[in-house]
C-alpha cells in the first residue's frame, strides 16, 4: 500500500520552491539588466547611422547577440555546466543558475535596442543642437524617453526567466 502526501507535507516544499525561484529569477533579472542594457545602448549608438558609428563593433555585437538568442536554452544550459562550476563552484542550487542570465541578456539587449529605436529622433537632435554630448543624449533623452518600453521589456524578460528557471531545475538549479 502506498502512502499519500498530504497538503501539510507539500506546503513547505511549495514554499521553498517558490522562494528558490524568486531568488533565482531576481538575481538573473538584475544581472540580465546590468549586461543587456549597456549592450543594447551600445548596439543602438554604434550603428552605421548611429550617434557614434562603429560598424565593425556593431556587426560583432550583433552577431554575438543573434547567436545567443538563437541557441535553444536547454542546450545552452547543459553547455554552460563547466562554466557555471568554474564561476560559482557548483552547478546545484539557486545561485548556480548562471546560464539563466547568459540566456536572457542577449534577448534584453535586443529589446533595449528596439526600445531606443522608438525614441523620437527630434529629441536627440535637440540635445545635440544645444551642444550636448553622447552621454547627455543617452541619459537625458534616450533612456528616459524609452523607459516605458524598457519596463515592458523587463517584464517580458522576467516572464522568460521564470520559464528558464524551470528548465534550470531539470539539471539541479533551484534546489539546495
Amino acid at each position: 500500500m502506498r502512502s499519500r502526501m498530504s497538503w501539510e507535507d507539500l506546503w513547505p516544499l511549495l514554499w521553498d520552491g517558490t522562494l528558490d525561484t524568486l531568488y533565482m529569477v531576481g538575481l538573473a533579472t538584475l544581472f540580465t539588466i546590468l549586461l543587456g542594457l549597456p549592450l543594447g545602448v551600445l548596439l543602438f549608438v554604434s550603428r552605421h547611422n548611429g550617434l557614434a558609428p562603429m560598424p565593425k563593433l556593431n556587426a560583432l555585437l550583433g552577431a554575438v547577440i543573434n547567436f545567443g538568442r538563437s541557441l535553444p536554452f536547454i542546450v545552452l544550459l547543459i553547455a554552460l555546466i563547466p562554466f557555471t562550476r568554474l564561476i560559482i563552484g557548483t552547478t546545484l542550487g539557486s545561485t548556480a543558475a548562471v546560464p539563466i542570465t547568459i540566456g536572457a541578456f542577449p534577448f534584453f539587449a535586443r529589446l533595449t535596442e528596439n526600445a531606443l529605436d522608438e525614441v523620437d529622433y527630434g529629441r536627440i537632435e535637440a540635445i545635440l543642437s544645444m551642444g550636448g554630448n553622447l552621454r547627455q543624449v543617452i541619459f537625458k533623452s534616450l533612456l528616459p524617453e524609452a523607459l516605458p518600453t524598457l519596463l515592458a521589456g523587463i517584464t517580458l524578460t522576467i516572464v522568460m526567466l521564470i520559464g528558464f528557471s524551470s528548465m534550470a531545475g531539470v539539471i539541479g538549479g533551484g534546489g539546495l
